[in-house]
């Protein structure tokens, strides 16, 4: 295991072209170290921050929490990318283990009451502060970011919304890796001419190069699910069959059977969402999600999709 700055290159500086992370050198064994080094000094960033002696500011409160957590982000961001753009079984192993441990670190983040009460301090007396309007929306913003995680819930409320962001993160996190099974795990191939009728060149070039991944013989053409893929082949090919069998595929990713079933979860997950809605006074999940968004009510929702649609 790395678990130091000097022989994890997720915890040096990167010094490449655009500050870019050093892909090259990071392998799927750093991250796991990395992450918990970052929520280790968020963790002790937010302890200063509530045991600041000084009256709680925009500068010392606000501005502070703002800026905590910056390794834990930047090295959050990579794997996040990686995951879901280059993901590998060892990757993917690194991500059912950390993510109901990040999730369990912010539920303790939104949670803590010292940094809350700083906070709430200020937010009572926001309109009396001078802020800019830059400044009002952060304080207003991380006020409710902290009221959303359950910093003003009380016993076993408080516990229960805690343990629910780590269910939620493992089930979430094993629905992704089965839809992703279940999109590598499948191909669609393209044998002759009249298959690729339609097709462009460079998707064809592009089909070529998923069947040498794939370890298929030179020549072959393939249609996976990758979106690069699928889009543009029911986007352009001529063959309405293999489209049909092509959608069809992208379409029951995740409801195949066998260990990438992703019917249980769903279930699990709606449970679970339902449960951290009613704990915030919501009557569901929908009303809880969308009330800090600009469409505040899931009928405002529906009514902008069917105008869409229609």
């Amino acid at each position: 295991m790395h678990t130091t700055a000097a022989d994890n290159p997720l915890l040096q500086d990167w010094t490449g072209p655009l500050a870019l992370p050093p892909f090259a050198a990071i392998t799927a064994e750093h991250f796991e170290p990395a992450l918990r080094h970052g929520m280790a000094l968020q963790l002790a960033e937010v302890d200063a921050i509530a045991d600041n002696p000084d009256e709680p500011t925009f500068a010392n409160t606000c501005l502070a929490f703002d800026r905590c957590g910056a390794v834990l982000d930047a090295v959050g961001s990579v794997f996040g990318n990686l995951c879901s753009a280059d993901t590998s079984p060892a990757l993917q192993a690194v991500e059912r283990a950390m993510a109901p441990r990040l999730a369990a670190h912010y539920a303790t983040i939104s949670l803590h009451a010292g940094v809350f009460a700083r906070i709430d301090a200020l937010h009572r007396q926001i309109d009396s502060l001078g802020l800019s309007p830059v400044e009002d929306r952060l304080l207003r913003r991380q006020h409710l970011d902290f009221v959303r995680g359950g910093a003003m819930l009380s016993g076993e409320a408080r516990v229960r919304v805690g343990a629910l962001a780590e269910e939620l993160a493992t089930l979430q996190t094993q629905f992704a890796q089965n839809v992703l099974a279940d999109e590598t795990g499948w191909h669609l191939e393209l044998p002759d001419e009249a298959d690729r009728a339609g097709l462009p060149d460079w998707l064809l070039a592009s089909a070529r190069g998923a069947a040498r991944d794939a370890g298929l013989a030179e020549g072959t053409h393939i249609v996976t699910l990758s979106r690069s893929l699928i889009v543009p082949f029911l986007e352009t090919s001529k063959r309405r069959d293999l489209r049909e069998i092509a959608f069809a595929a992208w379409m029951r990713r995740g409801e195949n059977g066998g260990s990438s079933e992703n019917r249980p979860l769903i279930t699990d997950i709606l449970v679970r969402r339902r449960e951290l809605a009613s704990l915030h006074g919501y009557a569901n999940f929908a009303e809880f999600q969308t009330d800090d968004m600009m469409a505040k009510t899931p009928a405002a929702v529906a009514k902008l999709l069917n105008a869409v649609w229609i």
